[in-house]
C-alpha cells in the first residue's frame, strides 16, 4: 500500500514537472520562431478622456522609455499612450501579437489609421490583440492608447511579429487547451449529474457534491482564459460573472464533498467552517448582484470581498485540508492517501500562487493552478471509484453472509419440525418394539436351529430399529442430565480404547495427540457418542492402509479439534448436504448419526466445519469454548 502511494505521488510529480517542462519549451520555440520586440516608449496621462493624437506631436520630451512597463504607472495617472516602432517585415502578410495588455478602453492606430478599439463595461481587463500587417507597414509607428483604474495598466510582456498564419496559430492555439480542459470538466460533471439520479442517502450527497466541485472548476479555467474574451467577446460580461459565481460555488462544494468523505473532522471543525465558508459564499453573491447592478460603482468594496478576503478564506481552506489529509492518510486511510497525493500538488501549486498573487499586489496572471486542477479532479473521481467499488464489496459480502443465514435458518427449521416429528413418534414406536424384542426371545428358546438363526437375524433388525429410534431421541432432545468439566486428554484416551480395534480391522491406524490441561464443558457420553460417530464415519472412508489422526489445541480463547482421515474424501456437493436426515454415502447408512452429532455439538456450545476434497480425504473441526479449571 505504502509502495503504490509513493508511486501514485512520484508519477503526479513527474507529470507537473513534465507538463511545466513543455510549456517552457513551447514558449522557447515561439520565441525562436518569431521576431521578439522588448522596447517601446509610453506618455503617462492625467485624465481617464482621450487627449489628442500623439502622432502630431513632434516633441519627444514627452515619451519615457519602458521596457514591460515594471515600474507601474505615476500617481494620479490612468491612462497612457504607448508607441512601439515597426522593424522591416519580412513577409507578406505579418501578424503582430501582443500577448498581454492590462486596460478597460484599448485604442490602436497604425500611425494615424485607427485599427482596433475595445471598450469593457466590466472588471475583465486582460487584453490579447493580433494586429494583421503588410509589408508596406514596415518602420510604421503602433500608437495603443489604454485607460484603467487599477494599478497595473499597459503592456506586461513583450510583443511578438511573425507571419500571419503562424502567428494566427499561435495565438487561437496558446489559450485553447483551457477551453477544451474546462469544457472537459464540465461535461463530465453535467454526466455525473445525471448519474445522480440512481443513488440514494449519503452516496448521492458525495456524488452530487463531487459534480459542483468538477463543473465549478471546469467554468473556472474556461472563463479565466482569455480565449472566449478575444474570440466572443459579445457575452464578456457573462463570463466575468460565471467565473465569479463559480468561485463562490466551489469552496463550499469542496467542504461538502471533504465532509462526506472524512466526516466532521477534529471537534467539528470542517463542519463549522463550511458553514462559515456558506454564509460568506452568500455575503459574496449578494455583493456581486449589487455590484452588477450599479454597474461597478463599487467595484473596489467587491474586490476587497470576493479577492481579497475570500482568497484568505481559500488559503485558510487549503492549509486544514491539507493538515487534515496528511493525519488521515498517516492513520492508513487508501482515500486519504489518494486525496492527499492529489489535493497536495492542487494545494501546493494554488497556494504559491495566491500568494504570489497577494505579493504582487494583484499584478500576476495565475497559469499553473488548472494543472494542479487537473490531478485534483483525478485524485476525486479515483477516491469515488474507490468508495463505490468498496460499497460493492461490502454489498456482495453482505449477501454472501445473508445467504449463509438463510441456509442456517432453513436447516435449522428443518430440524425442529424433524425433532418434532421424531419426539411424537419414537416413544410410540419404541415400546412395541420391544415387547416384540421379548416374545421373540422367547420363541427362540423353543425352536430348532434353522428357527432360531431366523429368529437372530430378526432380533438383529429390531436391534437396528431400536438404534434409529434412540437416535431420533438424543437428536429430537439433546439436553444432557449431567454437565462436567471434561478432560479432553482422559476423554480421547477412553475414545481410543474403544476405537482402536475397529481402525485394526479396518487396516488403518488411529493417532492421537492431545496435550495436558485442555478441557471443556458438556456431558462425557453424549461427547463420546458424537466423536466416535466422526472417527468411525473416518475408519469407514479409508482405503487399504490408512490414518486416522485426532489433534487438539488451544487458539485465543477456544479449543479447537482435529479429526482428519486420508480416505475417499468428498466433493463439494456432497459436502454441503453433510447433516441433513437420510443423506449418506455409506449403503445402509441413514444420515441420523451425523444429525445427531451436529445437535449434541451445539448443545455443548461448540461448532463444527467440515472440510474435505475428493481422493485426499476429509477432516472434521469441532471449536469448543475454553475453561479454565477451578
Amino acid at each position: 500500500m505504502k509502495t503504490m502511494s509513493k508511486a501514485f505521488v512520484l508519477f503526479l510529480l513527474i507529470m507537473i514537472v513534465g507538463l511545466l517542462a513543455l510549456s517552457l519549451s513551447t514558449n522557447t520555440r515561439e520565441d525562436q520562431k518569431f521576431q521578439r520586440i522588448d522596447y517601446w516608449q509610453v506618455r503617462w496621462q492625467a485624465q481617464n478622456t482621450f487627449t489628442a493624437k500623439p502622432w502630431n506631436d513632434d516633441q519627444n520630451a514627452y515619451w519615457t522609455s519602458s521596457q514591460l512597463m515594471k515600474d507601474g504607472k505615476p500617481v494620479n495617472s490612468s491612462s497612457a499612450w504607448i508607441r512601439i516602432p515597426l522593424p522591416e517585415l519580412n513577409w507578406n502578410t505579418s501578424g503582430l501579437l501582443i500577448r498581454e495588455l492590462q486596460g478597460k478602453h484599448v485604442i490602436v492606430y497604425l500611425d494615424d489609421n485607427k485599427i482596433y478599439e475595445s471598450r469593457r463595461g466590466y472588471a475583465y481587463e486582460q487584453n490579447q490583440l493580433l494586429l494583421p500587417l503588410t509589408r508596406d507597414d514596415s518602420y510604421k509607428m503602433v500608437y495603443i492608447w489604454v485607460e484603467s483604474a487599477r494599478e497595473k495598466i499597459g503592456l506586461t510582456k513583450g510583443i511578438l511579429i511573425g507571419d500571419y498564419q503562424d502567428i494566427l496559430t499561435a495565438y487561437v492555439s496558446s489559450d485553447l487547451t483551457d477551453v477544451v480542459i474546462g469544457f472537459s470538466f464540465v461535461l463530465v460533471a453535467l454526466i455525473m449529474a445525471f448519474c445522480s439520479f440512481f443513488l440514494e442517502g449519503q452516496a448521492r450527497r458525495m456524488w452530487l457534491s463531487l459534480c459542483v466541485v468538477i463543473l465549478a472548476l471546469g467554468l473556472l479555467v474556461v472563463t479565466y482564459s482569455p480565449f472566449l474574451f478575444t474570440f466572443y467577446p459579445y457575452g464578456d460580461r457573462v463570463y466575468t460573472l460565471l467565473f465569479d459565481i463559480s468561485l463562490f460555488v466551489l469552496v463550499p462544494a469542496f467542504y461538502e464533498f471533504f465532509e462526506s468523505v472524512f466526516g466532521q473532522g477534529y471537534r467539528g471543525l470542517i463542519h463549522r467552517m463550511k458553514q462559515a465558508q456558506y454564509i460568506y459564499s452568500a455575503l459574496c453573491l449578494l455583493a456581486l448582484i449589487g455590484n452588477a447592478l450599479t454597474h461597478d460603482r463599487y467595484f473596489k468594496i467587491y474586490y476587497v470581498m470576493t479577492v481579497l478576503i475570500f482568497g484568505v478564506f481559500m488559503l485558510i481552506g487549503l492549509i486544514m485540508f491539507l493538515i487534515m489529509t496528511l493525519r488521515f492518510a498517516m492513520n492508513r486511510n487508501r482515500a486519504a492517501q489518494i486525496f492527499a497525493a492529489g489535493f497536495s500538488v492542487f494545494a501546493l501549486i494554488t497556494g504559491f500562487e495566491l500568494i504570489w498573487f497577494y505579493i504582487q499586489d494583484g499584478d500576476y496572471k495565475l497559469v499553473l493552478w488548472k494543472w494542479g486542477v487537473i490531478f485534483f479532479v483525478i485524485a476525486l473521481i479515483a477516491i469515488m471509484g474507490r468508495i463505490f467499488a468498496e460499497n460493492r464489496r461490502q454489498a456482495i459480502e453482505y449477501s454472501r453472509q445473508l445467504e449463509l443465514f438463510n441456509n442456517e435458518l432453513q436447516r435449522s427449521e428443518k430440524m425442529d419440525m424433524i425433532s418434532e416429528l421424531a419426539a411424537s413418534v419414537a416413544h410410540e414406536v419404541r415400546n412395541p418394539l420391544q415387547v416384540t424384542r421379548g416374545f421373540l426371545q422367547l420363541t427362540r428358546m423353543n425352536t430348532d436351529d434353522k428357527g432360531r438363526e431366523h429368529l437372530k437375524m430378526a432380533l438383529d433388525e429390531l436391534d437396528r430399529a431400536s438404534d434409529i429410534i434412540t437416535d431420533f431421541l438424543t437428536f429430537a432432545k439433546p439436553q444432557f442430565d449431567k454437565i462436567d468439566l471434561l478432560d479432553l486428554k482422559e476423554e480421547f484416551s477412553h475414545i481410543e480404547n474403544i476405537m482402536q480395534p475397529l481402525a485394526s480391522l479396518q487396516g488403518g491406524t488411529l493417532a492421537i495427540d492431545i496435550p495436558d490441561g485442555l478441557h471443556i464443558r458438556g456431558n462425557s457420553s453424549k461427547f463420546k457418542q458424537a466423536c466416535i460417530n466422526m472417527i468411525k464415519n473416518s475408519i469407514e472412508a479409508l482405503r487399504n492402509e490408512g490414518q486416522v489422526t485426532i489433534r487438539a489445541w488451544q487458539e485465543e480463547q477456544h479449543i479447537i479439534i482435529s479429526i482428519r482421515d486420508n480416505g475417499a474424501g468428498m466433493n463439494e456437493q456432497e459436502l454441503a448436504r453433510l447433516g441433513e436426515p437420510y443423506f449418506s454415502n455409506k449403503t445402509k447408512g441413514t444420515g441420523l448419526g451425523l444429525m445427531v452429532t451436529f445437535r449434541i455439538i451445539e448443545a455443548m456450545g461448540g461448532q463444527l466445519e467440515f472440510h474435505s476434497k475428493k481422493g485426499e480425504g476429509t477432516e472434521a473441526v469441532l471449536t469448543f469454548p475454553l475453561v479454565e479449571p477451578v
